[in-house]
């Protein structure tokens, strides 16, 4: 079985090699013109709302129980918790953590975040459980980690590129039945970002 399989596989290859000989060679077209918005953080802020998003400015000096406090204030209900692995305990809420599946909430830390599309970027190694099943995701991020565009963000965190990385552009949205858009249908219904540091303008505060 695995010689049948990988000789398919070399005959695919060759039929795609053979396919392509001929086409004409194109240069790479290179980085994107522009270095994109002055106050990135403003702008990640605007677009992340504009997909449904919500964003807290939350002070360097915010920890977990500045969190409890925005949860007992927005959304008493949630009683329990699921928090990332590599989530650091200080950004950890004083609250019962259970499995995802069974959490009001998920807390996680962002890799980073890209002002021209509004999102997230949130590594493999904060649990995808946590990031996609309970209804509420939070997500901690630095301002100072949060970039123009995705490539700015790769070039600058590759040191710390993790194995795999979801890019989160507000909540779980979906419009495959009659192109109506229904949220919370693959993930959370409610995102919201803690952006730890300054919100330099004021259409990015709260």
């Amino acid at each position: 079985m695995i010689g049948r399989s990988g000789g398919a596989r070399d005959r695919i290859l060759r039929r795609v090699g053979a396919a392509t000989a001929a086409r004409e060679r194109r240069p790479h077209p290179g980085a994107l013109a522009g270095d994109g918005p002055d106050d990135v953080v403003a702008a990640f802020a605007d677009r992340f709302r504009r997909s449904g998003g919500e964003v807290v400015a939350a002070g360097m000096g915010w920890r977990g129980g500045e969190l409890l406090r925005w949860l007992r204030d927005q959304v008493p209900e949630v009683t329990a918790v699921a928090t990332a692995p590599d989530l650091p305990g200080e950004l950890r809420p004083d609250l019962p953590e259970v499995a995802a599946r069974e959490a009001g909430a998920g807390v996680s830390v962002g890799w980073g975040g890209v002002a021209e599309t509004g999102s997230l970027i949130l590594p493999s190694t904060g649990g995808r459980a946590v990031q996609l099943l309970p209804p509420l995701h939070i997500v901690w991020i630095s301002a100072d980690r949060i970039f123009a565009r995705l490539e700015h963000a790769l070039l600058s965190l590759a040191a710390d590129l993790p194995a795999a990385a979801g890019l989160h552009s507000g909540p779980s949205k979906s419009a495959d039945i009659g192109r109506t858009v229904v949220t919370g249908v693959h993930g959370p219904g409610r995102c919201v970002a803690f952006v730890r540091g300054a919100l330099r303008s004021p259409a990015a505060t709260e």
